[in-house]
């Protein structure tokens, strides 16, 4: 999830510096006069989300993110049994050297050949499934990063906010608990996951 949060605070930042520098940009006298006042920042509406609530929250999140741990747990128990196998092989290998077991070196070079073949394609596997897992785990982010936007445009429509930050951690210094609309948008999208 940390690519997912690096880019909600670029955005973040990014969407409070525009804001800032709208509200402050110079508007000559007659224009404020004329609309009443400074109108950017008079209708500057906005509010905040914290992500982590948001996710730890999201129905939809937390069912993803339990398949990611169980996948995990699987990739890992099978890799490690195949991992014990192979080293059994390994001391039994070892085991055969020391006691002159084999008839000859060419079989006991045939032998040590085999199991290090076995040891790259298990290394080969286990780095396969590991990208696999990267690539899922990438495409979950953006699944949740695309479902929380297309609520927020809908959540939007009606509540009509300029700007919705993501409050993710401490990046945020201060925001009125009155802006944080994070529950709303939990239950909207537990609501909209529900069907």
């Amino acid at each position: 999830m940390k690519p997912f949060r690096i880019t909600l605070m670029v955005f973040a930042a990014s969407a409070m510096m525009l804001s800032l520098t709208q509200c402050n940009t110079n508007v000559p006298q007659s224009v404020a006069e004329a609309k009443g006042g400074d109108s950017c920042c008079q209708t500057l509406r906005i509010a905040y989300v914290n992500i982590d609530t948001l996710l730890t929250s999201y129905d939809f999140w937390v069912s993803l993110n339990e398949d990611m741990i169980n996948k995990r747990e699987n990739i890992t128990a099978q890799i490690n049994k195949e991992a014990n196998a192979l080293q059994k092989e390994m001391e039994q290998f070892q085991s055969k050297v020391d006691n002159n077991a084999f008839v000859s070196r060419e079989r006991a070079e045939s032998e040590y050949n085999r199991i290090m073949k076995k040891q790259q394609d298990l290394q080969a596997k286990q780095e396969r499934l590991s990208n696999e897992f990267a690539a899922e785990s990438a495409k979950n982010d953006q699944i949740i990063r695309d479902s929380i936007n297309s609520f927020l445009k809908v959540y939007n429509a009606d509540h009509r906010y300029t700007l919705i930050l993501s409050r993710i951690g401490d990046n945020i210094l201060y925001a009125d608990d009155a802006m944080n609309i994070t529950q709303e948008v939990v239950d909207g999208l537990n609501a909209r996951y529900a069907k």
